[in-house]
């Protein structure tokens, strides 16, 4: 499995968002479909909802894609 670090520098971040900065989805609009297709945990836990707001320390994992997702503050690189 590949592991990346997103570093933040606001408060949060959406799943919708990170999908989208991944080049996981092409648009906003397919973080819907793709969260009802395919497994996303975040922190362990399955999440389906686009909304879903990360903040550092969370670690998001797509298993479809073969990724791991850590999210820090930009503050701590």
């Amino acid at each position: 499995m590949k592991n990346k670090t997103i570093y933040l520098n606001r408060e949060y971040l959406t799943l919708g968002q990170l999908l989208k900065h991944l080049d996981i989805i092409s648009s906003g609009g397919m973080a819907k479909w793709y969260l009802s297709e395919y497994l996303v945990y975040v922190n362990d836990e399955e999440e389906q909802r686009r909304g879903k707001k990360l903040y550092p320390n969370d670690i998001v994992q797509f298993p479809n894609e073969d990724l791991t997702i850590t999210i820090k503050d930009s503050r701590d690189k």
